[in-house]
């Protein structure tokens, strides 16, 4: 009877010590149900985050390709300029050598007049079709830097995150929350300020203008 006595002492006790614990166990789980709230922080930091670093991927990639096309249309506009300029001294050679009266040299001094006259207006497309390249680049450039800050903040908010998984501090998730909202708010506010970029609407127009007068030239020959 003694030893079944002790027998049930003891299963009493272990009862008890597993209410015991099963108790404190539910106690922390309660007092530790935050932090699945910060595990989702980390999830839409980490989506939001990535949002942004495409933003400044694309505007590294437009100040690039609108630093190429801009010396491109500076490009042309030199060589318009020296062909423009090498039929004006031919015009000034021809004029001061040949006969004024040979038909044959008033037609050639008229045809270098036409020509000297689309280089001119070519020049002057060149130049603010580059213009407005540097004025997009520029742009393009100045999001980039309002978003350059950005990233790290994220990554800082992040690592905030997910070091308040680890010690179960409070504190730390509020600063990560806070870093990751100035950052958020960087980024929208650079989004905002996009504009649509100029250069590629005036390239554009530039074609459409020149596609009659090359069809017209075309059905002459």
């Amino acid at each position: 009877m003694d030893n079944l006595e002790n027998e049930l002492k003891d299963l009493k006790g272990f009862i008890a010590e597993l209410k015991a614990d099963r108790a404190a166990t539910k106690e922390k789980e309660k007092r530790e149900s935050w932090t699945k709230y910060v595990s989702l922080t980390v999830v839409i930091i980490a989506v939001v985050g990535s949002i942004a670093s495409q933003w400044s991927g694309k505007y590294a990639g437009q100040v690039q390709m609108s630093q190429a096309r801009a010396s491109d249309a500076w490009n042309l506009y030199q060589a318009r300029s020296v062909k423009g300029h090498l039929l004006e001294v031919t015009t000034n050679m021809l004029t001061k050598v040949g006969t004024a009266s040979d038909p044959d040299v008033q037609r050639m001094l008229k045809s270098y007049a036409k020509d000297v006259a689309k280089y001119d207006e070519g020049k002057v497309e060149s130049q603010t079709l580059a213009r407005a390249y540097e004025e997009d680049r520029d742009t393009a450039a100045a999001l980039g830097g309002k978003l350059g800050p950005a990233m790290p903040m994220f990554a800082i908010s992040i690592a905030m995150a997910s070091m308040c998984l680890l010690t179960k501090k409070k504190p730390l998730w509020l600063l990560a929350m806070l870093a990751a909202a100035i950052a958020t708010v960087m980024s929208v506010s650079a989004r905002l300020k996009e504009t649509t970029p100029r250069g590629p609407q005036l390239e554009q127009a530039a074609a459409a203008k020149a596609s009659p007068h090359q069809e017209k030239k075309a059905g002459e020959n």
